[in-house]
């Protein structure tokens, strides 16, 4: 085994295989760019490089200063992570030709499932079983054309350099064709460098269901069971489990021989997944990824093997650990990703500082993968996930039941997050069934992604409750400096000379105003709320953590501040209000339906209409890329363009007013 390693990656991956190599003995070196510099990752590592600017082209997708630094560092091993350049064969071959260790399989390799046309080829020589499609290197337009038209609509349009759903389209019918195919091409390029795309025909309910294979020098090869993948928005995993439920047992041996035999034929070395679509009785290749997967851990909980570890001691020349015949699955794992986006506006990502995060322990088949801290920021340049929440359980159910409790008591303030979201996929019928297929989100995404009905009383106590206690503590500073111990002026208890007393605190929710009395009087402190006025008590648990007695009702909440804003944290509800400041008036009126703003911060990639122009509702006005994905801009009525104030290549903040449409 090598002694020092470095980790060419970021956040949650990096964090993860620093944990493994640390426990194994191993030195290990992390690369960070300048938005970086106080990362995770950057404070778990024994040293650290700074490789450039914030971009990704600039820092983690530089393959020569990253070697550079791995060798002014004394690496003898790079380990890639995922994504970056975890599938650059060129990088695979300039660690080789530096002398130090690629962990992950031989460029050749790379580069034969890097695209996904060759991968097909070498695929159906090895006797594996493909969808059919067109993948040939002729990618005149016409050609593609008469090969779609040949194989039938509705079909799917993808990236041949690509994943992660970046460069592919469900084109429905010929009139559509078009359009669908310079879209996906546009992604791939932008994505990939590369607009080369393959046909295939659309499978309407497929499941995803992936192997996980591994092979070592000595010509053993072994895989570690399935996952199931197939609960999907956008092309892109949002929960995982394994084993696969209700799959066939002989097509689960099928399917795990498919993909050893995929792994031999292009003499494949450490970890690699092997994806499938599986309709009815039937799988199909999709696809080789050739690196460790996001989803990895369901199967380590399942099989009590560091996928991590395995990696690295094959790169290193040892011998896989177990045989075929000595794997076995225990219980059943479920993964739920944690993003920073909004469900309810598109699933937009969001971005700003962690205010508030907070996981359930790991105990009880829980795992927690982060990559961030309370305090970070989730910034516009990297993938926006926050954490990997896995619960392990003796059977599905309870599994089920311990993801759904762990997401409960998973707090995160400062952006907005899509725990709800999952929590009401783990809920729903069809996935508790275990029957879910690829389109089950975008099928059911209005049940999925309800929107959020009036404030209850609860959080309205809260908010006015934590602000009572705010502006007390700040009181109690600025009268510390009393002589008289006495001084009832030292009280922060609502006192006042011979009578009651009431505090008035509105919050906005949107376009809704809420006025909340506060009452000090004799019998205790009282809140006259939407439903009436209610006894109330509050407890500090914690700093911004309370207990709280409304009426008859207890619970506990967290509230924090931020500016005007205020997040509140109620058994696993979110609520963002804001606090309207008298001083300085009501908030600005919101930005009219005429004026486009950026909802995140971007980069303008095309701007399709002039000033002058006459444009209808639904009208495409720019696209905007954010987070690795392309984003269209459309006009929100009839009308004219009355103003541009952005060009392609700008890089803009969120809220930045772009486009001004004066109505017809």
């Amino acid at each position: 085994m090598f002694q020092s390693i470095l980790i060419a990656n970021r956040g949650e991956i990096a964090c993860r295989v620093i944990r493994t190599a640390r426990r194994l003995g191993l030195r290990c070196i992390a690369v960070y760019s300048e938005a970086d510099a106080d990362a995770a990752h950057v404070e778990m590592a024994d040293s650290a490089f700074c490789i450039g600017a914030a971009p990704a082209s600039e820092s983690y997708l530089k393959g020569d200063v990253i070697l550079a630094a791995a060798k002014e560092a004394g690496a003898e091993a790079i380990h890639p992570g995922y994504g970056f350049l975890s599938e650059n064969a060129d990088f695979a071959e300039a660690c080789s030709a530096a002398g130090i260790v690629f962990v992950g399989p031989p460029a050749a390799a790379i580069r034969a499932m890097g695209s996904k046309s060759e991968a097909k080829a070498i695929m159906e020589g090895a006797g594996v079983p493909l969808v059919p499609g067109y993948h040939g290197d002729a990618q005149d337009v016409a050609i593609l054309k008469k090969e779609a038209d040949k194989l039938g609509f509705p079909l799917m349009v993808k990236a041949s350099a690509g994943g992660g759903g970046k460069g592919m389209r469900i084109v429905e019918d010929a009139g559509d064709f078009s359009a669908g195919l310079e879209a996906a091409q546009r992604e791939a390029m932008a994505a990939f460098g590369d607009d080369h795309v393959l046909l295939e025909r659309f499978l309407p309910s497929p499941r995803h269901v992936e192997i996980q294979v591994f092979r070592d020098d000595h010509g053993k090869a072994v895989h570690l069971f399935e996952r199931d993948c197939s609960s999907q928005r956008r092309h892109q995993k949002v929960i995982e489990e394994a084993p696969a439920p209700d799959l066939p047992a002989p097509v689960r041996k099928a399917m795990g021989a498919a993909a050893v035999a995929a792994a031999v034929a292009i003499d494949y070395r450490g970890a690699g997944t092997v994806e499938f679509l599986f309709d009815g009785e039937a799988f199909y290749f999709m696809e080789m990824n050739t690196r460790l997967q996001v989803e990895h851990p369901v199967t380590e909980m399942i099989t009590g093997v560091d996928l991590v570890e395995w990696q690295l001691r094959v790169a290193s020349g040892e011998p896989l650990p177990l045989a075929q015949d000595e794997l076995t699955v225990s219980g059943h794992a479920i993964e739920a990703r944690i993003y920073a986006e909004d469900p309810g506006n598109g699933f937009l990502p969001s971005t700003g500082r962690l205010l508030y995060l907070g996981f359930p322990a790991e105990e009880d088949g829980l795992r927690v993968d982060s990559g961030v801290r309370q305090g970070d920021a989730v910034t516009v340049y990297y993938d926006p996930m926050i954490a990997k929440v896995v619960a392990w359980g003796e059977d599905r159910e309870t599994a089920l039941r311990r993801l759904d409790r762990a997401l409960v008591q998973t707090e995160i303030a400062g952006v907005t997050s899509n725990v709800a979201f999952l929590r009401a996929i783990l809920g729903h019928g069809v996935f508790r069934r275990g029957a879910p297929d690829t389109g089950f989100i975008d099928q059911h995404r209005e049940g999925l992604v309800p929107e959020q009905g009036a404030v209850p009383d609860k959080v309205l106590a809260a908010l006015a409750l934590a602000e009572m206690r705010w502006r007390s503590r700040q009181a109690r500073l600025a009268a510390a400096g009393s002589g008289d111990p006495y001084s009832p002026w030292r009280l922060t208890n609502g006192w006042r000379l011979n009578s009651e007393t009431h505090s008035d605190l509105t919050f906005l929710d949107g376009e809704d105003a809420f006025l909340i009395s506060l009452h000090f009087g004799p019998e205790g402190l009282s809140l006259a709320l939407p439903s009436g006025e209610q006894a109330v008590r509050i407890e500090e648990i914690a700093e911004d953590h309370y207990a709280i007695r409304l009426g008859q009702e207890s619970f506990r909440a967290r509230v924090l501040g931020d500016g005007e804003q205020r997040w509140v944290l109620i058994d696993g509800a979110v609520y963002v209000l804001a606090l309207q400041d008298l001083l300085h008036g009501a908030p600005a009126e919101a930005t009219g339906s005429g004026r486009i703003t950026a909802p995140m911060p971007g980069k303008v990639m095309a701007v399709l209409v002039g000033a002058g122009e006459e444009v209808a509702q639904g009208a495409p006005l720019l696209r905007l890329e954010a987070m690795k994905m392309e984003h269209t801009l459309t006009a929100p009525h009839d009308g004219r363009i009355e103003s541009l104030n952005c060009t392609a290549g700008e890089l803009v903040d969120e809220g930045s007013e772009l486009v001004v449409l004066a109505e017809a």
